[in-house]
């Protein structure tokens, strides 16, 4: 006959099963999970958190949360998220299953129900307000050789080659190593639009240049994480628009260099439209993207041409400073910005500005001019 002690175990070991059983309770409904996208949209004027089923269809994640716990009384009850930085933080522990269930449910009814609207009908909004926006720089082997051709039939004397060496305590090289350290650099959280806002061209600057992005989402607090490990840090991926002022500054401070004009400019960080939960993305290094400028082609390439992958830039980054759910690092631009171009095309007002990533989404934007009074 067992013991009090042993009865206790017994049943510890039994609540935490059913514990187990409660939490996963959502995500095991049978058959194939229906993949979905997460995002932030407005309404009659009110933003809400929504679940998007294949790029036409919005889940308003509050009323349908409300209708499935209605439905399914044993379901644990989810305080629903007030944005979506909320939803990161709690998706492993609570929503991950819950969403998975819930576009389940929607996909296969016959009738959509009172709380899914078609996207077309809603303002998308930027899926995320990072406080932290990392990009890097120089990272796609094509579009650093590209900038270096044209600085040398520009005549500008070619840099002198130096073997790169350790930063103690950031970038530990590996023997054998030739490339340069990563390099990554700030984006203001305050230049972040919708995927469909119009990017503002800044009175009296004219060379502005466009980089389509393959931007990492982060999904927990990350502080030296191995890029090893890094997977387990990313909530998911999504497209940005990296627009880039090249007229810099007219001095020869830091070398007539300045990433606060570069890169700083309002409506210069497009995000969007939709974040895409990693499950649903098998190989996230190696997916084409593309830019459009009033439907010519200016950037094709794949994220296979990183010099230094996703993993590796969220170890650098997370050296450097803790990184939290919703911040974000892109991997950089790909070849075909027009610092690689002889007679370089920049973006002006009456422009379409179009960057599509396979899986991920794409962004369309209207190019205007900056008003006498804009507050863009």
């Amino acid at each position: 006959m067992p013991t009090t002690i042993s009865r206790v175990f017994v049943a510890l070991a039994l609540a935490a099963i059913a514990a187990g059983c409660n939490q996963n309770a959502d995500a095991q409904s049978g058959g194939a999970p229906v993949a979905f996208k997460v995002g932030t949209f407005e309404r009659s004027g009110q933003p809400f958190v929504g679940l998007v089923i294949k790029d036409t269809q919005v889940v308003d994640i509050g009323p349908a949360n409300a209708a499935y716990e209605s439905a399914n009384a044993s379901a644990p009850k989810l305080t629903v998220p007030g944005d979506m930085k909320q939803l990161i933080a709690n998706y492993d522990t609570a929503w991950k299953g819950r969403l998975a269930a819930i576009a389940k449910d929607v996909s296969t009814s016959k009738t959509a129900p009172s709380y899914a609207y078609a996207v077309d009908t809603l303002k998308i909004l930027p899926p995320v307000r990072p406080s932290v926006i990392l990009n890097a720089g120089g990272n796609y082997v094509e579009h650093t050789e590209g900038i270096a051709a044209q600085q040398q039939r520009a005549g500008a004397a070619p840099e002198q080659a130096s073997q790169a060496t350790s930063a103690p305590g950031i970038w530990e090289r590996k023997p054998g190593d030739k490339r340069d350290n990563p390099y990554l650099f700030q984006k203001s959280p305050t230049v972040v639009t919708g995927a469909k806002d119009p990017i503002v061209m800044p009175r009296g600057r004219t060379n502005i240049d466009f980089e389509c992005e393959f931007d990492v989402v982060i999904g927990k607090k990350a502080k030296y994480v191995p890029s090893a490990s890094a997977l387990d840090y990313i909530f998911g991926y999504t497209v940005q628009i990296d627009v880039s002022d090249r007229g810099g500054r007219g001095d020869r401070k830091m070398g007539g260099s300045d990433w606060l004009i570069g890169k700083n400019h309002d409506t210069f960080g497009p995000l969007g439209p939709f974040i895409v939960p990693k499950e649903f993305v098998k190989a996230p290094m190696n997916i084409r993207h593309t830019f459009t400028l009033n439907g010519q082609v200016m950037q094709d390439s794949n994220t296979n041409r990183m010099s230094h992958n996703i993993f590796e830039l969220l170890e650098y980054a997370s050296n450097i400073l803790t990184l939290n759910p919703g911040d974000v690092i892109s991997g950089g631009s790909p070849a075909g910005t027009n610092i690689e171009r002889a007679e370089p095309r920049w973006m002006r007002a009456g422009d379409t500005a179009t960057c599509a990533i396979d899986g991920i989404g794409t962004q369309t934007h209207p190019v205007v001019a900056e008003g006498p009074t804009s507050t863009q």
